[in-house]
């Protein structure tokens, strides 16, 4: 006879083995280079002003994107979660198309809007908005090439509700505003979050995209590409090390803090 509960067994060996080998590849590099960091290394790094100022920048542009972008993003997932219409899922897939081409493309398809010879670009410098070079540039490249995270977790959000109660509100008075706001949006809070702090972090990490449309003043994420290329791996290690460590600090943060950590 067949042993079944040996068999089960060796399965679930070889997925732990399989499981384990994912781990090792994505904490493996992690680990290298905080080993070859000192703890002076990380605190000389510190006190660099230009490190400094380019975290700030990161982050306070990616979260403000995020946040301006999501008062758009959350009604229009709400939509496509809820109604149907020609060619929705040609519009889907429109979503997804920032999450897969080559974000220098992006960049590049980016700047072709919002360029100083564009139309976008002639009335943005008429109103005393530049977009090349500048921080509202580095915003818009961020929000292009993370705003699908943001979509695709709220309409899942939404398409996770039950119609039934937005409709029995709607039956008994309540306008479609009212059932957005008091039913709807505090239902769908928790994949909201989750696609908010998706599209935060994508966005801080965005190099491709941003590298085309200012490489002043600088990100992170370039500061890091010009010091390995200018000074070598020595030399932009410890501005990745400590960028991954407030990286992770802030999305502790977020997490503990969101609905959905709390359960």
């Amino acid at each position: 006879m067949i042993d079944k509960k040996s068999n089960i067994n060796w399965f679930n060996l070889l997925l732990i083995l399989l499981g384990g080998l994912i781990l090792l590849f994505i904490i493996g590099p992690l680990a290298s280079m905080f080993m070859h960091s000192t703890g002076r290394d990380i605190f000389l790094t510190i006190g660099e002003e230009e490190v400094r100022e380019s975290m700030i920048r990161t982050l306070l542009i990616s979260f403000i994107t995020t946040f301006i972008f999501s008062l758009f993003a959350v009604p229009f997932a709400f939509l496509l979660a809820r109604k149907e219409f020609p060619l929705k899922k040609v519009i889907l897939g429109l979503i997804d198309l920032p999450v897969i081409i080559p974000h220098t493309a992006a960049g590049i398809a980016v700047l072709g809007v919002i360029s100083r010879d564009t139309l976008v670009g002639r009335m943005a410098e008429f109103m005393g908005i530049q977009f090349v070079n500048h921080p509202s540039g580095i915003g818009l490249a961020m929000a292009f090439v993370s705003i699908p995270f943001l979509i695709n977790a709220a309409r899942d959000g939404f398409l996770n509700i039950p119609k039934q109660y937005e409709d029995a509100a709607l039956n008994l008075g309540a306008s479609p505003f009212h059932v957005f706001f008091t039913i709807s949006l505090p239902l769908a809070w928790r994949n909201i979050i989750s696609g908010f702090i998706l599209m935060f972090g994508r966005g801080m990490s965005e190099f491709g995209a941003v590298v085309i449309i200012a490489y002043h003043p600088m990100v992170t994420p370039i500061l890091i590409f010009e010091r390995f290329t200018q000074f070598g791996l020595s030399y932009a290690r410890p501005v990745a090390v400590l960028f991954i460590l407030i990286c992770l600090l802030i999305f502790i943060m977020l997490r503990w803090l969101s609905p959905a950590s709390k359960n």
